[in-house]
């Protein structure tokens, strides 16, 4: 049998799908990147943003000739979209067979292999038990490890050992109660996995290939978890899967700018495989728009997280998030966030016009910023970031520095820089390459041999 996957959002809905494919492929499941070939398709959602909601709504309607062509095609939607409009999608859309939310996001192979021996025939995987977690709030303790089988997988379904990273859930769902947000409703609560687990699947990964780890939550650093008495923060954990043997490089997405510590930041210091390139999403440089944002810092606060984390960690390469048109945002205010931009200097950031998101305490506020000024003001922060990221590049124009090859002559610093060569190595592969020039997105450079 053949399954097609379409992904849509954030790193968290990669892994999810992910894992799902990976449990797929245990039972002889082969992945297509035809939907017409397809007897089965898995969409994994996004509803960050409106656009993003949108986008989920027009595939899945997109996807009835598919289904049509062969009525006993299955058509599975999982994700936050699936969690926030949930039986209303099949009411929609009666091509689809299964809708799983965010919410159940681990229990996605289960759930959907036991779809698919129905129509299928095909047995449903062995799957950990569903007690081995706690919620990072309540600090409980943690349940044993489940000692289940985690595949080694990578972002895109396919199997590690053809791969050199791969992204690690170390804890689902978000206790932050920023007022725009829509991910603590549809994903819930924070639930950490325990250290012993998250260990276990990084060695294997890491047995199949996997050269480098990111390790994923909404809000990465709020980790922690309690077993036999003993509390492990995000800081020990670094440290815990920094000890494994072939790791070569850590990354993590994305912290909380308020629950940055001196712990986690000499943690990226000490630890040899953690990558100095960390990305903090302010959304605003204005403090008014931070407090009705509910972010939990001020300004001020978080350039001085970003003070310590550079004193910490000399070179470290950061980026971050911006939000425009919040509701109410004047164009004083807005400028407060270009000026943030430049006295912060990040190597790049990701920019969003405001949208509402149904159930936020923010979607009860006047949107007030009319569309036309929002594009501007996107446009604007947009002009300065490409500006930030070309002098950021250019920076690096006469250095050699490691790469990790995700394709032939293609890949990245542990600073995150895109690189491109022109002599093929095998994907996988460190090498040192001497940086030559730079364009507006990428570094060109030469296999440095001394």
């Amino acid at each position: 049998m053949r399954i097609h996957a379409i992904t849509l959002g954030c790193q968290m809905s990669a892994a999810d799908g992910a894992e799902t494919l990976a449990a797929l492929s245990r039972l002889g499941w082969q992945r297509t990147e035809s939907r017409d070939d397809a007897d089965a398709i898995l969409m994994t959602t996004c509803a960050v943003r409106r656009h993003a909601e949108h986008r989920a709504i027009s595939l899945i309607g997109s996807l009835r000739e598919w289904k049509a062509h062969d009525p006993r095609r299955f058509l599975a939607v999982t994700g936050c979209v699936a969690q926030r409009l949930g039986r209303r999608l099949t009411q929609r859309f009666p091509h689809v067979d299964l809708v799983v939310g965010a919410r159940s996001a681990a229990r996605y192979p289960e759930l959907l292999a036991a779809e698919l021996e129905k129509r299928f025939g095909v047995a449903a995987p062995p799957l950990p038990g569903k007690e081995n977690a706690c919620p990072s709030r309540t600090a409980r303790p943690c349940a044993p490890p489940s000692g289940g089988n985690h595949d080694a997988s990578s972002p895109n379904g396919d199997a590690t050992r053809y791969r050199a990273s791969a992204f690690v859930t170390i804890m689902r769902g978000c206790d932050c109660a920023c007022s725009y947000c829509v991910v603590p409703a549809v994903r819930g609560p924070e639930i950490c996995r325990p250290p012993e687990e998250i260990l276990a699947e990084v060695r294997e990964k890491v047995a199949g290939g996997v050269r480098e780890v990111t390790l994923l939550g909404q809000r990465v650093n709020a980790y922690a978890c309690v077993r036999n008495g003993r509390r492990t923060d995000f800081a020990d954990l670094l440290r815990l899967v920094d000890g494994i043997a072939g790791l070569r490089r850590l990354r993590f997405m994305s912290p909380h700018p308020g629950l940055c510590c001196e712990r986690t930041a000499a943690a990226v210091r000490e630890c040899r495989t953690v990558c100095p390139w960390v990305h903090l999403p302010v959304q605003s440089g204005c403090d008014r728009l931070l407090g009705v944002m509910r972010r939990g810092y001020t300004r001020a606060e978080f350039l001085r997280t970003v003070a310590r984390l550079r004193r910490a960690v000399p070179g470290v390469v950061l980026s971050t998030d911006i939000i425009v048109g919040f509701p109410s945002e004047t164009e004083e205010e807005f400028a407060q966030s270009l000026a943030l931009l430049e006295e912060l200097r990040p190597a790049t950031a990701f920019c969003f016009k405001y949208s509402a998101r149904e159930g936020t305490p923010a979607a009860a506020l006047p949107d007030d910023v009319p569309p036309r000024v929002k594009e501007e003001r996107l446009a604007a922060t947009n002009a300065v970031v490409d500006r930030l990221t070309v002098a950021a590049l250019r920076s690096q124009v006469g250095s050699v520095v490691e790469v990790l090859a995700e394709s032939p002559t293609f890949g990245r610093t542990r600073t995150g820089f895109k690189v491109r060569w022109e002599r093929p190595v095998a994907p996988g592969s460190l090498v040192q390459l001497r940086i030559g020039s730079a364009t507006r997105r990428n570094l060109l450079g030469d296999i440095h041999e001394p």
